[in-house]
């Protein structure tokens, strides 16, 4: 095993090998190029040799067809001279056909293992994202994660966070006092995005048994390294489905590895198919997270490699942590093609001997041009290369085949069976069961009170008080006795015309008097 990758051949009749060094394999790279021109099986040779080196692979196979790499190659293939005439032509004097470790891993449970996680792992972030929610929708989720962790209520997994959901709306007036307002319909908008997100299938993604990250980097009994394929040909019809668990695994993986330094191979290497589905209206806090794990996961020993059609679908900032390039052909049929195919020919180290712009248009399938991180890190010169061909199976494997695989695979029964724990869902039912049961009893007590009095008064059909007069002397009436009356027709008097004329007399007199 040298501490090497051939890639393929190179220079002058491809005969210079083009190798990409493991101890730069951790510092990322790109996969793009146009459909059809072998992205896919460059793919394939990559993971192949990462695994016979021993290191762990996690792709996804948006078309089927990595399924393969679980056989090896036959002699029966119809491109079988045409591989063995490459091999001799690049010197790959070593090639053979070989399988490799493979296990399969789908979010649905159809091609592969069963791969959940919990909405707590999950996080309210990444889950925003997912449910493509405002600021405001954003801030109540905020608040969701932030009452499960004080109440300890697990959220596992969909109908706990939609309990929870349903919680907070009816004590929203309360919430609102502490963590600012909650709108009833800001929730209703939460609740009605789950529901899509739980009727194309997303439910199958939250829950138990959680995937635990120690079985993606698995070797088999050789040493190989474990390639896990995750099946994403249906997951691509919710592409933010897809590229939210994949940002989530990535994330996972960045805060559960140590750090490392710069190992003389990587741990693990993730490749990043259709990487364009990352990025595709992703709001800039999202694209700056995936930036600063590209940036930090390389300490702890793991790669990523993005394959896309055009390098202009990753984010510059990202673009440039991409230290190991290869470029299949680019067709440049429109203005903004020309422009981005000069764009990506800029970022290349030139060869004199060959215009690179021209190269990556002229290449032709299962040839690319190619530029590997030397000694120091420093890129190596652009290369034109015919690309080795594969070891396994070109080309994806019956579903008879697939099944049989799934039955002897290592991780059979171990994620297979869903597990529903006491969580969110059951802890709010059971309060809620209680209030009604406390009311009932309250009822039912105050109903069978012995005195038939108080239990009108209790049921609020009698009141025994007595009225409390107002302050206002308008409001006093005396009782009716012949006193009263009396005092009654003197005052009503005295406010007549008469009784204003006595008055003024006898005031008249006092005064005089004086």
């Amino acid at each position: 095993m040298t501490n090497k990758i051939f890639i393929g051949g190179g220079g002058e009749g491809y005969g210079v090998p083009q190798e990409m060094s493991f101890k730069y394999a951790n510092r990322h790279g790109l996969i793009a190029g146009a459909t059809g021109t072998g992205k896919t099986v460059t793919l394939q040779i990559l993971a192949e040799s990462f695994s016979q080196a021993g290191v762990p692979v996690i792709l996804a196979d948006v078309k089927g067809d990595l399924s393969g790499l679980v056989k090896s190659g036959t002699a029966d293939h119809k491109l079988h001279d045409a591989f063995l005439g490459r091999a001799k032509t690049i010197g790959f004097d070593d090639y053979h056909y070989h399988s490799c470790p493979v296990t399969f891993w789908d979010l649905f449970g159809q091609q592969g293992h069963p791969v959940r996680t919990t909405v707590a792992e999950m996080g309210p972030l990444l889950l925003a994202q997912l449910l493509e929610l405002s600021e405001a929708q954003e801030g109540i989720l905020n608040i969701a994660f932030r009452l499960a962790d004080e109440q300890a209520l697990p959220l596992l997994d969909l109908k706990d966070l939609q309990a929870l959901l349903v919680w907070i709306g009816e004590n929203r007036s309360t919430l609102s006092l502490r963590y600012g307002n909650v709108s009833p319909a800001s929730v209703g908008a939460i609740q009605r995005r789950l529901l899509v997100l739980e009727n194309q299938g997303g439910a199958d993604l939250f829950g138990e048994p959680a995937l635990e990250l120690a079985d993606l980097m698995r070797q088999d009994s050789a040493g190989r390294g474990m390639i896990n394929i995750l099946a994403s040909d249906k997951l691509m019809a919710a592409p933010k489905l897809y590229a939210t668990f994949l940002l989530w695994l990535l994330s996972e993986l960045f805060e559960e590895l140590p750090e490392v330094g710069d190992p003389e191979k990587p741990k693990l290497v993730f490749f990043f198919d259709e990487a364009h589905l990352l990025f595709e209206d992703a709001p800039k806090a999202l694209v700056d997270k995936v930036e600063q794990v590209a940036r930090l996961i390389r300490s702890k020993g793991v790669g990523i490699y993005f394959i896309t059609q055009n390098p202009a679908d990753v984010p510059e900032d990202i673009l440039g942590q991409l230290g190991n390039r290869i470029q299949h052909a680019l067709r440049a049929f429109t203005a903004r093609d020309r422009k981005n195919l000069r764009l990506a020919a800029e970022t290349y180290r030139e060869n004199p001997r060959f215009a690179t712009e021209a190269a990556i248009r002229e290449v032709g399938v299962g040839e690319a041009v190619t530029s590997m991180l030397q000694k120091k890190g420093i890129p190596g010169v652009v290369e034109r290369t015919l690309i080795r061909p594969p070891s396994s199976q070109l080309g994806p494997i019956s579903a008879a085949e697939r099944a049989d695989f799934l039955k002897t695979s290592d991780m059979a029964g171990k994620y297979d069976t869903p597990l529903d724990r006491h969580s969110a869902y059951e802890i709010l039912a059971q309060r809620t069961a209680k209030a009604a049961q406390e009311a009932e009893v309250a009822q039912t007590s105050a109903e069978e009170a012995p005195d038939p009095m108080a239990r009108e008064f209790n049921a609020a059909r009698r009141y025994s008080g007595s009225r409390v007069p107002r302050s206002s002397s308008r409001s006093y009436r005396p009782k009716d006795t012949f006193a009263s009356a009396m005092s009654q027709a003197v005052i009503k008097e005295l406010k007549g015309t008469t009784g204003r004329r006595i008055v003024r007399g006898i005031l008249g007199g006092l005064f005089k008097g004086r």
